[in-house]
């Protein structure tokens, strides 16, 4: 059927003009959201009705920073630093060992690991090593049905990532986007993982934003963390440039100064914050505080499944509690009990998870929030599962008490992808098999860095 009735539940919009409901119905055509408030009368015959009356509806997860193609490496990192993995997974080691095979099921299980726990949308951050690989990537996006910004990276090899590098890999991008990306009405659009001004030479960053803004792409770099990333001064060097805009994403931005951030906040610019790998690796306490207090909303992602799950109900919730820490401490060690209200509050960080990504990836016309005229990227959390009932504050539901289990049902653009717990329109046992093969692969070339120790 084209029409879709979600019928009688909690719904949580996000949109601050519609406001949320403790009971309301959501009307789908298509793919495309048409109404959202109680009481919606429509002719049974041509519509399907979809019972919502024990579910928390709300807009699909959005995840700005996943490197995709990593989950079938899952977990060897649960006790890497940060140099430990890049020296693991980068300098032709382990993600060197890849074939295009091994991208397009790394990608197609990634994304069918996102989707199972509520993520419609992700930016995948890519380390090509060819342009089979690519090809393969894609492959493994276009058929898991997630929502996705493929941002075309460069290989992990250390002549590309070195500061003095002046090689790059733009003439592929452009390859990509005609064959791939011509359109932005598809659940895959373009983007750019450049190395930045921290890992390639400054000509080389600006050439690839040059680039990236010639293709109609965000601009992804990891900048500003560890030990540099307060000495580099990398967001001024691009201010002073005139290369700021609302285009570029910045992941992690640890160690920036607040000065910084208010050039972000003027010029624009966003920031990706990974709090789990970042407060476990090393790259620095995460920026969640810094941004908001100056003028800069953050956007949240995985990043890494190495080193942790791929949902975003952890993230927000160790982005929440993680800066609270950080601001009840300093009141503490003034002698000052913390309060009345707590520092950030769990709606912000919903919408790091939601409008704030969508529009990082320049995607919020048609994501990140209930609203008539966007994408019907939907999911529905059951609110009769046991951690959750009695729902008495369903934003505070969602960001503190849900976990993946809790996830129903998923739709993108309309489409369902999970239904009553389960996924739909994909065998799983030939994923699970590719994935191991895979899996095998790489580690009987690299060896298993588990085991090794």
């Amino acid at each position: 059927m084209a029409k879709k009735l979600f019928k009688d539940g909690i719904v949580i919009t996000l949109d601050k003009e519609i406001g949320n409901f403790n009971k309301a119905d959501v009307l789908v055509e298509g793919s495309k959201i048409v109404e959202v408030k109680p009481n919606i009368e429509i002719g049974f015959d041509d519509c399907e009705i979809i019972d919502a009356s024990n579910m928390i509806v709300m807009p699909g997860l959005v995840d700005s920073h996943r490197h995709t193609w990593e989950s079938i490496i899952r977990n060897v990192g649960a006790d890497w630093s940060l140099q430990t993995y890049l020296g693991s997974i980068y300098y032709g080691n382990i993600g060197s060992q890849r074939r295009p095979q091994d991208d397009y099921v790394g990608n197609l299980l990634g994304a069918l690991e996102a989707l199972e726990s509520g993520v419609t949308t992700l930016l995948d951050w890519t380390m090509i090593i060819s342009p089979d690989h690519t090809e393969e990537m894609i492959r493994g996006l276009k058929e898991s049905g997630v929502r996705a910004v493929f941002a075309h990276g460069s290989p992990g090899d250390a002549e590309y990532w070195d500061q003095a590098s002046e090689i790059d890999n733009t003439d592929e991008a452009r390859r990509i986007k005609e064959k791939h990306f011509s359109s932005r009405d598809q659940l895959l659009t373009m983007g750019m993982a450049i190395r930045g001004p921290e890992f390639s030479s400054w000509k080389t960053t600006v050439k690839e934003i040059e680039v990236a803004r010639e293709l109609d792409a965000v601009c992804s770099m990891h900048l500003g963390f560890g030990t540099w990333g307060s000495t580099e001064r990398s967001i001024e060097k691009l201010d002073q440039a005139g290369l700021l805009g609302r285009d570029l994403n910045f992941t992690h931005a640890n160690a920036i100064s607040p000065e910084e951030m208010q050039m972000l906040a003027a010029k624009g610019g966003s920031i990706s914050v990974t709090p789990e790998v970042e407060m476990m690796m090393g790259h620095g306490y995460p920026a969640t505080g810094l941004s908001i207090e100056n003028g800069v909303k953050p956007t949240l992602g995985v990043d890494v499944v190495t080193s942790t799950g791929g949902d975003m109900f952890t993230q927000m919730k160790f982005a929440l509690q993680a800066e609270r820490a950080r601001v009840n401490q300093k009141t503490l060690s003034e002698g000052i009990m913390p309060g009345p209200e707590l520092h950030i509050s769990a709606e912000e960080i919903l919408e790091s998870a939601t409008i704030e990504g969508a529009k990082a990836l320049m995607l919020e016309d048609k994501i990140g929030t209930l609203t008539p005229g966007k994408d019907a990227d939907m999911i529905m959390i059951r609110a009769t599962d046991l951690n959750i009932v009695p729902v008495n504050d369903p934003v505070g539901t969602v960001t503190q008490c849900t976990h993946t289990g809790n996830v129903d049902s998923v739709y993108v653009a309309g489409n369902a992808v999970k239904r009553h717990g389960r996924m739909l329109n994909t065998d799983l046992k030939r994923v699970r098999k590719l994935a191991n093969e895979a899996r095998d692969h790489i580690f009987n070339i690299y060896g298993n860095p588990v085991s090794n120790h």
